[in-house]
């Protein structure tokens, strides 16, 4: 279900600080009277600057699934005649393009993957685990009614070892998973605080620069919402709704994320990959790629530290 702007109050006490927002505008090949999504609006960031480099006829469409970044991008979207906010996931990308009836026109998509800072800093929704608040992670209230909380009450600790080992890489899965079933036996496990108690006591050993929650926070906010499933979903249209020559840029800030990415660019650089004694020719690759990946700068990543595990990969639709 697609939804618009909600008629909500705009105004935020919440900061976010966009990132690599220099290579991206560059890499993008603006053209200034071209269409461009932002896939993640989130406050508004890589938007701006887009909108920045745009003349009259050019135009924006960002789309996010947190319905607090809906309401965030309100007022821009009633002072900026260029851009259009719509309540969406990446999996349904094509329908609102074709929606917009902008199939064919679109110039230039970008992705920011991940947990926003507003997402972190705001305890109430339940990604943080150094603010204590409500176990629920949920991206979008609105459509995912299953939260953190419900998940972890009622999952076995075989599926939770899964989530934890699949999702956040972490070593200790079954450890902790154990330890979340022993305590649920004896209270519910209703806040992030309760959760990242569990388990620093359970995790033996971690990296020193990171908390022993990161994770496995990690790992059950991606299960909670289908984080995984909805990219390579939102990959695949963004690869259809793209004009020939159209760039996809797409930033990520885990090994999870950025591995299918890269999977994807590699198989779409390929072509069809058939035995060299089949004689029919091979389709010409869908995608090619103008730089290897870009990280941000040491001083981007000395202002805004959550920079550091940026990855940006940039690809351009040949056919």
């Amino acid at each position: 279900m697609l939804s618009k702007l909600q008629h909500t109050d705009p105004t935020t006490t919440e900061s976010h600080v966009p990132v690599m927002v220099h290579e991206i505008i560059q890499h993008l090949n603006l053209k200034n009277d071209g269409y461009y999504i932002d896939a993640t609006f989130g406050r508004g960031g890589h938007t701006k600057a887009i909108l920045q480099h745009l003349g009259t006829d050019g135009r924006v469409l960002a789309l996010d699934r947190d319905p607090d970044a809906i309401a965030a991008g309100y007022k821009l979207a009633q002072t900026d005649l260029r851009f259009n906010l719509i309540h969406a996931e990446f999996s349904q990308l094509q329908t609102v393009v074709k929606q917009y009836n902008w199939m064919g026109k679109i110039k230039g998509i970008i992705f920011d993957l991940g947990v926003s800072s507003p997402q972190l800093d705001t305890s109430k929704r339940g990604f943080s685990f150094i603010q204590d608040g409500p176990l629920d992670m949920r991206m979008n209230p609105q459509n995912t009614t299953i939260t953190a909380a419900s998940w972890l009450a009622q999952a076995s600790s075989q599926e939770i070892t899964q989530v934890l080992r699949q999702f956040g890489e972490e070593r200790y899965a079954k450890r902790i998973a154990q330890a979340i079933v022993n305590i649920r036996h004896q209270q519910p496990i209703q806040t992030t605080g309760q959760l990242a108690s569990i388990i620093k006591a359970a995790n033996p050993a971690w990296e020193w620069d990171k908390h022993p929650a990161t994770r496995s926070f990690q790992a059950i906010r991606i299960h909670i919402n289908q984080e995984l499933e909805e990219l390579k979903l939102g990959l695949e249209a963004a690869l259809d709704i793209l004009s020939i020559g159209g760039r996809l840029l797409v930033l990520s800030f885990h090994s999870l994320e950025d591995r299918i990415v890269k999977r994807f660019f590699r198989n779409k650089t390929r072509g069809d990959n058939l035995p060299r004694n089949i004689p029919i020719q091979a389709a010409a690759p869908q995608l090619q790629l103008p730089v290897s990946l870009l990280r941000p700068s040491m001083t981007e990543i000395k202002m805004n530290p959550r920079s550091r595990s940026a990855i940006l990969r940039v690809a351009e639709k040949n056919l």
